[in-house]
């Protein structure tokens, strides 16, 4: 019993430092945008990683850091529609 009491609080804490975790109501739509802003933000946060990414996209830095940070905002499309 102490060892799930340990791994719940162990996994209380992960999610609330790291939001791409999730918790039991994330939906699918909620994860896959962390997800996808996660790898945006990498992307964006490692020169090297920039410079390959605009270089195979034939555009200069600035352009696909641009084009990456806008797409940020909502990187997987509108959300679905709530059920009511």
């Amino acid at each position: 019993m102490a060892d799930r009491l340990r791994s719940q609080a162990k996994l209380e804490q992960l999610q609330a430092r790291f939001v791409g975790v999730g918790y039991d109501e994330t939906t699918k739509y909620e994860w896959l945008s962390n997800q996808h802003r996660d790898t945006l933000s990498s992307m964006v946060g490692h020169p090297t990683n920039l410079a390959y990414l605009s270089t195979a996209m034939g555009e200069s830095r600035l352009e696909t850091r641009t084009k990456l940070l806008e797409k940020m905002v909502l990187p997987c499309g509108p959300p679905p529609p709530a059920d009511e």
